[in-house]
């Protein structure tokens, strides 16, 4: 499968970008990394605690192409597309349409082979998730969803495990999809592990019910899975911080990292600020050059605030 041409661009469009362009944060192995590729070079950054960084964006932001079916490999932009600076997308339009990531969950991909798992994902009180990911990942795609727990629930061919996800989801069990605003307000508190694993064990129990004759296994001995101490958040999200909501040429991002939290880095800030929330996804287009001594500005920036705790006067008396 090939990227399709595009229509004829203007000289910014076919200009080839400078510097390494950010292909935004992913997790393999249990491992969150920072990805960065010139043309054909890639470049790859682990995302540890602790770690100080500090990138000047150049613009403009760029596709950053497409994973194509069968490739090991991400597949560059053939147009250096230019995208829009503060969108949520990170390929053009050309690379969408042949991305196998993409294609996969707007099924149109029928069935390519692989071994896949269902899962169920809690990501707060409330806000249980049904999905799926190819075996070969691992635990890897419930990490880059920020999952705060999760449990596969059954195993099979691509065919068999999607109509057991659409049942999971039409009984109203679990939701295929939450914005990642409505994930990022759980952080401040999610219970404990114990509590998280009931949820999801009688979650699972309940799903197996509904898949009763399904062409799929059904997975009951699999351990539910927690992440809250891995993302740094067994003591909830930090009690204020600001919350990056657009990027632009010029702007600098820097500061200490705090533990990945899904696609979301919090960056402690040296002037005492408090702490910045990046979703790499915004990151992601971006030529970076690397710069020091210098703090995080030109960027938009949204307060939030620990909510209060319920008022239970009422309730008591």
């Amino acid at each position: 499968m090939t990227i399709p041409p595009q229509p004829p661009q203007t000289p910014e469009h076919r200009a080839r970008p400078a510097g390494w362009v950010s292909t935004g944060l992913s997790w393999r192995d249990g491992r969150a990394v920072l990805g960065a590729a010139r043309g054909a070079q890639v470049h790859e950054r682990a995302v540890a605690p602790g770690v100080e960084v500090g990138w000047l964006l150049g613009g403009p932001r760029r596709c950053v192409g497409a994973w194509l079916a069968g490739a090991t490999e991400r597949t560059p932009c053939p147009h250096h597309a230019v995208i829009d600076p503060g969108g949520g997308a990170t390929q053009c339009p050309a690379c969408q349409s042949v991305d196998r990531g993409l294609a996969l969950a707007r099924d149109q991909i029928l069935d390519d082979g692989r071994t896949y798992l269902l899962y169920l994902a809690w990501f707060g009180e409330g806000l249980l998730k049904v999905g799926l990911t190819a075996e070969q990942r691992g635990d890897s795609r419930l990490l880059e969803q920020g999952a705060l727990a999760y449990a596969f629930t059954a195993r099979g061919a691509l065919p068999a495990v999607r109509r057991a996800e659409l049942t999971v989801a039409a009984s109203g069990l679990a939701r295929e999809r939450y914005k990642s605003r409505i994930k990022t307000e759980q952080w401040w508190s999610h219970g404990d592990v114990p509590y998280r694993r009931t949820v999801l064990g009688d979650a699972r129990a309940r799903a197996h019910r509904l898949l009763d004759g399904h062409a799929v296994e059904l997975l009951a001995d699999r351990p539910v899975v927690d992440h809250v101490e891995r993302y740094g958040l067994a003591g909830g999200a930090p009690e204020a911080y600001r919350e990056i909501a657009g990027l632009a040429d010029g702007a600098v991002l820097a500061g200490r990292l705090r533990a990945p939290v899904g696609r979301h880095l919090f960056l402690d800030q040296t002037d005492g600020s408090g702490p910045l929330l990046l979703d790499t996804r915004l990151l992601t287009g971006w030529t970076l050059s690397p710069v020091t001594g210098r703090g995080s500005e030109g960027m938009v920036l949204q307060e939030r605030l620990r909510p209060p705790e319920p008022d239970t006067q009422e309730a008591l008396f």
